[in-house]
């Protein structure tokens, strides 16, 4: 199964980036600028590379607003090579 942010989204802004606060296991804190909050549900997106710099692309929902910036998502997908500080991006839709 593939999953995917709403096809018919406008492109994904890169404009409303977090990074990664905080991982345990499928569970993601990521951290956002004042103002820049996803809504819940929204997929965020994380692609990087991690240490051995294999590709990473891991679609993330949100689920719940902590405060201080910060929301909770679940990971779609393995979260095996995430690391703190890694970009993540809003996709401004929910999955689909």
């Amino acid at each position: 199964m593939r999953i995917n942010p709403t096809p018919s989204s406008p492109a994904v802004s890169t404009q409303n980036l977090g990074r990664i606060a905080q991982i345990i296991g499928p569970v993601l804190d990521v951290v956002f600028p004042p103002g820049k909050m996803p809504n819940i549900y929204n997929a965020l997106v994380v692609k990087g590379r991690d240490t051995v710099g294999q590709q990473i692309n891991v679609t993330c929902e949100v689920q719940q607003l902590l405060g201080n910036n910060r929301i909770r998502a679940v990971a779609m997908s393995a979260t095996d090579g995430l690391t703190r500080g890694m970009e993540v991006i809003d996709t401004g839709a929910p999955l689909s």
